[in-house]
């Protein structure tokens, strides 16, 4: 490791406006020391996730640093003495959690067990883009849905995925392709190639009447439906074209009450998907870097393609992630908005 006790980082200590100069600024901080499981990874590109965005805004006046980024790829350059999984050298990628300083500095400490070594055919622009929007998407279809997880182990099925060419659904209509569904998705008609590319079989025009659009297509009920947007406006709809004993999910916060009895007579499930609930409550962590290398397999493999749709690459710097930022705020971005490059920013 680099001989020296400081690194660059990048935070904030108020959850001001992303115009506000103050949103993020270029401090220097220590570098940690490793816990027992952990790795320190010298980070090379982090991307940027509406949690982001979320936790920023709701961060009060505090007189600590807050150094957010949850996606990251980079080199393990120290290890703590219980680690088993990583040698020095390794490249990795991983998700983080909310409960540790982020990726947004020059080194990180991260646990060992979710963590993953990241794909040997991606650059690490396109590694940073998949580890977050991947765990959520492979949790919703597997720990929830039930899919079996693997190639076509689910022919027969069929998936609605509503809001297909975001984020996560770029990797869930992928993943449900894989798995062997039969993929209807939301999209504007501009996304349509995209969504195609990524496994949907049937993009549908998200400004048209849904239950309409499936009709067209003579299809009446859908094993599975994956709300990726806020599911208060689609929850009637959703209850209608849901088969019985399916499966429906969401992995966004809704402000209203849903009337969940509308799926009491089909014994519908319904899932809430948050991938740093294991995490946050230290159940079951290490799945999510088996969840990682099982997805790098698959990249190797030629069954996923990174989902990069914008990436600033001169410096891992406030200047560059307030603009990246700015990018997931307008909610139009198709794909990952990606920093990488040396942390370079002037300290404040």
């Amino acid at each position: 490791m680099e001989k020296k006790t400081q690194m660059k980082a990048v935070g904030f200590f108020e959850g001001f406006p992303i115009t506000n100069e103050a949103s993020f600024i270029d401090k220097d901080k220590l570098i940690p020391i490793p816990a027992a499981q952990d790795i320190l990874v010298k980070v090379k590109a982090v991307s940027v996730n509406p949690v982001d965005i979320k936790l920023r805004q709701t961060t009060k006046k505090q007189t600590t640093l807050t150094v957010l980024g949850f996606d990251g790829v980079g080199e393990v350059v120290a290890v703590g003495k219980d680690v088993k999984k990583f040698s020095i050298g390794d490249r990795v990628y991983y998700a983080g959690t909310t409960k540790r300083a982020g990726s947004n500095q020059e080194f990180q400490l991260v646990h060992e067990a979710i963590a993953a070594v990241a794909p040997s055919n991606l650059n690490d622009e396109e590694a940073a883009s998949l580890p977050l929007t991947s765990l959520t998407a492979y949790e919703l279809l597997v720990e929830k849905f039930g899919l079996i997880p693997k190639k076509q182990a689910n022919q027969g099925k069929t998936i609605l995925v509503i809001n297909g060419a975001g984020g996560v659904g770029s990797i869930l209509t992928q993943l449900a392709a894989w798995a062997g569904l039969t993929v209807y998705a939301t999209a504007s008609p501009k996304n349509f190639d995209r969504l195609k590319r990524n496994g949907v079989t049937y993009p549908l025009d998200y400004h048209k009447n849904l239950k309409q659009s499936l009709t067209e297509l003579a299809v009446q009920q859908v094993d599975y439906v994956a709300v990726l947007f806020d599911i208060t406006s689609y929850f009637a709809t959703v209850a209608e074209v849901i088969k019985p004993f399916g499966h429906v999910g969401t992995i966004v916060g809704v402000e209203e009450p849903l009337d969940i009895s509308l799926l009491k007579n089909k014994s519908v499930s319904f899932d809430w998907e948050y991938m740093f609930a294991k995490t946050d409550y230290q159940d079951r962590i290490e799945t999510q870097g088996q969840t990682l290398a099982l997805i790098a397999q698959l990249v190797e493999a030629g069954e996923i393609v990174t989902t990069v749709g914008k990436a600033y690459s001169n410096g891992i710097n406030a200047a560059n992630l307030k603009k990246a930022t700015a990018d997931v705020e307008t909610g139009h971005m198709n794909g990952k908005v990606v920093v990488s490059g040396p942390f370079n920013g002037e300290p404040k």
